[in-house]
């Protein structure tokens, strides 16, 4: 294989390398509410070169961060200094080559009281706390809701559902006396995974950390594999190509004998001859 075409399906793999590079977008504070007026802070994570945010919202499609009069783009991520309830939509990472990640809802509310609640899906097993905000200092008490129905009351606004599973999937608010009430915010819930065999000494789960190091290490495998594996197949061809014209070059190289070897053999034929003749007398 000459080299251009070496160079080439390098040149390939790494776009391919690319291409499965798939980014999460993170928000922080990490809230589907905020209240109007606050910053918040949107970032691609695992992202590579180019992957930018945009938002789908009342007033535009599609929208770059930077680009199109919204936000402050620093690389793969965006800044809101002020967040105003225009800004209420979703919002999501993108590459140049229109791979997308996950996608996230954000409310902004002109009102008294928001519920913060996460922004991503919570897995299956996992202890999810729900609080009701207010603009005071101290937190209220309040009242929770499920799709509308009445579910308790706390006197700190914090509310956490032990060990959730599908059946606490739903819209959630909260209320606060003579503050009001916030938006509702979908809590969406993600299944646990399987494993094969549980460890009997086991007393929790990998931390999240662990899980996303593990599923990155595995992804680079996938992506970097059929590029080890392409380039020991070239280059074990390229070698035994090389080998085969050496020993090629090598069987034509044989010379003739030189000008004394020659005079031996004459003499040898020579001295044969006369033992031969003197056997006959």
């Amino acid at each position: 294989m000459d080299p251009t075409s070496l160079q080439r399906l390098v040149f390939l793999t790494s776009l391919l390398s690319c291409s499965t590079n798939q980014a999460r977008l993170t928000v922080t504070p990490s809230s589907s509410q905020v209240f109007k007026y606050e910053r918040v802070s949107l970032r691609c994570e695992d992202a590579s070169d180019g992957w930018t945010v945009r938002r789908n919202t009342s007033i535009d499609n599609r929208a770059e961060c930077g680009v199109d009069k919204w936000g402050r783009s620093a690389g793969s991520s965006c800044n809101i200094s002020y967040m105003n309830p225009l800004d209420s939509g979703v919002y999501w990472c993108e590459s140049p080559e229109g791979s997308t990640s996950n996608t996230i809802t954000i409310t902004v509310s002109d009102g008294s009281v928001i519920l913060q609640s996460p922004v991503l899906p919570v897995m299956e097993g996992d202890d999810v706390t729900l609080i009701c905000r207010t603009k005071m200092a101290d937190p209220p008490s309040a009242d929770f809701y499920k799709d509308g129905v009445s579910i308790r009351t706390e006197s700190d606004g914090h509310m956490t559902l032990p060990h959730v599973n599908r059946s606490d999937e739903g819209l959630y608010k909260c209320s606060v006396q003579s503050k009001g009430e916030s938006p509702e915010s979908r809590l969406s819930v993600s299944d646990k995974p399987t494993t094969t065999m549980d460890s009997p000494t086991a007393s929790s789960a990998p931390p999240a950390s662990s899980l996303h190091l593990v599923f990155r290490v595995i992804c680079h495998l996938v992506v970097f594999c059929p590029y080890c594996i392409s380039t020991f197949l070239m280059v074990s061809i390229y070698r035994e190509r090389a080998r085969a014209g050496s020993d090629q070059s090598v069987s034509m190289a044989i010379t003739p004998p030189t000008h004394d070897e020659q005079g031996l053999d004459d003499d040898y034929d020579d001295v044969m001859s006369a033992v031969t003749t003197e056997h006959q007398f």
